[in-house]
């Protein structure tokens, strides 16, 4: 059961590297946009990911089962999709490395064939699509299988809670004094 943890915690981490690679990042020395110049979906700094406060990592549930009254059933369901969720990015983490081994063949050259690189760069993008659609799904499975009352619990465990996005209020104009 333990090994069990770690693989699906690994799992996330990958899937939230993936995710935090692809946000774009201020340069040094150059401050992001303000919190109110920010797009309303944009993720808020301190909470990177902007649907943790919609959605239940499969660890963070089966962590909490005996508290959150999880049925054989539940229990059962949850296992399954998340082994077979498991087996479905174990083969795209395989296909996103040869698809990427292969767009770095292609800009080896000193002169690159742009359509053929941005070609094989649409294929690199497929798979990550997938991949985040894998995760996506998987998180929705095992959220429409919890009763609103387990919903309910596992927000009041998250800590620190999660903030809606949206401007911080400590980041609001204050009134001149």
């Amino acid at each position: 059961m333990k090994h069990r943890i770690a693989y699906i915690f690994s799992f996330f981490l990958v899937i939230a590297t993936v995710v935090m690679a692809q946000q774009p990042q201020p340069r040094p020395g150059q401050p992001g946009p303000p919190a109110d110049m920010r797009a309303p979906n944009m993720p808020n700094p301190a909470n990177p990911d902007p649907l943790g406060d919609v959605m239940f990592p499969p660890d963070f549930i089966l962590g909490h089962a005996r508290q959150l009254g999880l049925t054989d059933d539940q229990k059962t369901y949850m296992r399954g999709e998340i082994q077979k969720t498991m087996a479905s990015f174990t083969e795209l983490q395989w296909k996103l490395q040869d698809e990427s081994e292969q767009l770095h063949e292609t800009l080896k050259g000193t002169s690159v064939n742009e359509q053929q690189a941005l070609a094989q760069l649409d294929k690199v993008l497929d798979v990550e699509r997938e991949i985040k659609r894998l995760h996506i799904g998987l998180g929705l499975r095992l959220k429409n299988r919890l009763t609103p009352e387990q919903q309910s619990q596992l927000q009041k465990m998250r800590t620190p809670p999660m903030a809606p996005l949206g401007p911080s209020p400590d980041l609001a104009p204050r009134p001149p004094q």
